[in-house]
């Protein structure tokens, strides 16, 4: 029977306007939109009040608070550091081959568990290799973001739209031959490499052209301010050097102006990190060096040495997640004042590099270890971030204050076999058991907090806020354009003027209904909606029913264009997306998604 358009309705569809005004215009920020919907839909009664704040109970949004903490879990106890790095050592510097690796490990790995918690799983892996090798993360997050959403399209299982299929397939009281679990694999697949082949040569284009300044964080600010020093870099000493040669001999700070931060001798395996004038240098060692690449590489050709192009011994002790540099400030009751850095051996008690000396407007990067320091003195240090957070934690009166934020963490490395068996309880349970997902993941994550992994004022720290009020109040939108009726009356008006048409032209027109509900709506709700709807299309249009319920199942994992898939909203703020920078990504991948889709259905299983 066809629905009449009502009060309801056109008041929703106004209601879904002005949201996607909003997101485009980004007059507020996305979560705000998301706490106007929780208002506005009951007041103007659209959903009930107790409807309206459903979405922050919903499985998804607590699906994603739980997984957030998992991945902060993970984080916090290095188990990341070691993920990172053989992915560091195969992709290199290459930001297409990161891309590839990350997203296409992810897409398949969507394809045998939930989309949420694979993403959940590569984004904290994703933001430390991109901090490590300079590459911004909006460059690669998005792209991970898509994949996992197409990687639920490589089985029956792999999301839960296609999940539903089989026990919608009823046509006239009978029941259709099932989906098997790998029936949709080739269309998967195709989907898959697509869209890894679109940001592969088009992402310069469709991703955020972000200089990436946001992610360089407050060392390489610090390095940018102090001129002489640009980067660290990794030298090794091939000459032959007199026996007991040490590093106030060679003199490269005052010749060069250069600070070596690091040594380590491959003979022995021994890795040094507070380096002082009397430490021996041999040949094989490999030197941290800290200043300008002029400077280094002239420093480097006068004494017969070699600069590596990146860093290599060096890159994970030295990574801006383990290492980096801050300012203090010599307190006004500091035990330091009338002494040398020399004389109170603050290498030796705090285990930091000091680089430079700020004295009013005068910067000193030669022999400061032998000038006696004045209240106010900034002092520029570097050493591991863990040694940073001794020296700010410790008890009153502080001889140094702070004058720069701290990037790292103390990392709880003695936590990560806990971590991973929670992880690996919160993956089982998903697989394993018919528990909502929800409680599947919030278990994992309850168990990293009872054990000590995180405490929960860190986990409430952890979790990004902004996703939770964009996904929580986005869910009674969708409430109401299924209560109204909305949903329901558009599919049917749309298939009632199409009339009779061709098998293709209906599954295409299929394809985009689906693509659109699942924008808008729960794409569970837009599959529950179109199957039955779809179906008896397609039987009256002559064309395999199982066919059009196949384009549903698989379309309603087509929502790229705004942030409202659970995956999108997850990697919006890490990787500092906006809604337009969804949009322009997200209407071309949706264009490719569709077609090449459409043309699997129309070579691969014959449908005319």
């Amino acid at each position: 029977m066809q629905a009449h358009l009502t009060t309801d309705m056109i008041i929703t569809l106004i209601v879904l306007g002005f949201a996607i005004f909003l997101f485009v215009s980004e007059w507020v920020r996305v979560d705000v939109v998301g706490i106007m919907m929780m208002v506005i839909l009951p007041i103007l009664g659209l959903v009930d009040g107790k409807d309206a704040f459903l979405g922050l109970s919903s499985n998804a949004v607590c699906s994603i608070m739980a997984v957030i903490i998992i991945g902060a879990g993970l984080d916090k106890t290095g188990i990341m550091n070691r993920v990172a790095g053989p992915i560091v050592k195969i992709a290199g510097n290459s930001e297409k081959r990161l891309l590839l690796l990350i997203s296409g490990t992810a897409g398949v790995i969507s394809g045998m568990m939930q989309n949420i918690a694979a993403a959940a799983l590569f984004t904290p892996v994703t933001l430390r290799i991109c901090k490590r090798i300079g590459i911004p993360a909006s460059r690669i997050l998005m792209p991970m973001g898509f994949c996992c959403i197409t990687g639920g399209t490589l089985t029956l299982v792999g999301a839960s739209p296609t999940i539903l299929l089989n026990d919608l397939l009823v046509v006239g009281g009978k029941k259709l031959e099932p989906f098997g679990l790998f029936t949709q694999t080739p269309i998967g697949l195709t989907l898959l490499f697509s869209i890894l082949l679109t940001f592969m040569f088009f992402g310069k284009y469709l991703l955020p052209s972000a200089s990436g300044v946001e992610d360089k964080g407050i060392t390489a600010d610090l390095m940018q301010e102090y001129k002489l020093l640009e980067n660290v870099f990794e030298v090794e000493v091939l000459n032959d050097l007199k026996k007991g040669t040490t590093l106030a001999d060679l003199m490269l700070k005052e010749r060069f102006l250069v600070t070596v931060v690091g040594i380590f001798r491959p003979s022995s395996g021994e890795r040094i990190y507070t380096v002082k004038g009397s430490d021996k240098i041999q040949p094989g060692d490999h030197l941290a060096i800290i200043g300008g690449k002029r400077n280094v590489i002239s420093m480097a050709k006068e004494l017969g040495w070699k600069v590596k192009p990146s860093l290599d011994v060096f890159a994970e002790s030295l990574s801006r997640m383990n290492a980096g540099m801050a300012e203090v400030i010599v307190s006004p009751r500091s035990e330091l004042i009338g002494k040398t850095l020399k004389e109170s051996k603050f290498k030796e008690l705090f285990g930091l590099n000091p680089i430079a000396i700020l004295r009013g407007n005068k910067v000193i990067f030669t022999t400061i270890s032998y000038i006696p320091l004045q209240r106010g003195d900034t002092i520029l240090l570097q050493g591991p971030w863990e040694k940073f957070h001794l020296l700010k934690n410790m008890p009153q009166p502080r001889i140094v204050s702070f004058a720069t934020p701290l990037e790292g963490e103390i990392m709880k490395t003695h936590k990560a076999k806990l971590a991973l068996i929670w992880f690996a309880v919160a993956i089982s349970l998903v697989i394993f058991t018919k528990l909502r997902l929800a409680v599947a993941l919030m278990a994992g994550a309850l168990g990293m907090i009872i054990t000590g992994v995180l405490t929960i004022d860190e986990a409430y720290r952890s979790i990004d806020w902004m996703t939770v009020f964009l996904l929580g109040g986005l869910i009674p939108l969708g409430i109401a354009f299924e209560r109204t009726g909305t949903a329901a009356y558009i599919a049917q008006k749309v298939l009632s003027i199409v009339g009779k048409p061709s098998p293709m032209m209906l599954l295409t027109l299929v394809g985009i209904l689906t693509s659109f509900f699942t924008l808008v709506i729960s794409n569970v709700g837009a599959t529950i909606l179109l199957v039955p709807l779809c179906i008896n299309m397609a039987v009256m249009a002559g064309t395999d029913p199982r066919m059009a319920a196949l384009v549903v199942g698989i379309s309603a994992s087509n929502s790229f264009i705004l942030p409202t898939h659970q995956v999108n909203a997850f990697v919006m703020r890490p990787g500092g997306y906006r809604a337009k920078d969804y949009m322009k990504a997200g209407i071309v991948v949706t264009i490719i998604f569709l077609t090449v889709e459409l043309l699997m259905i129309h070579f691969f299983y014959g449908v005319k």
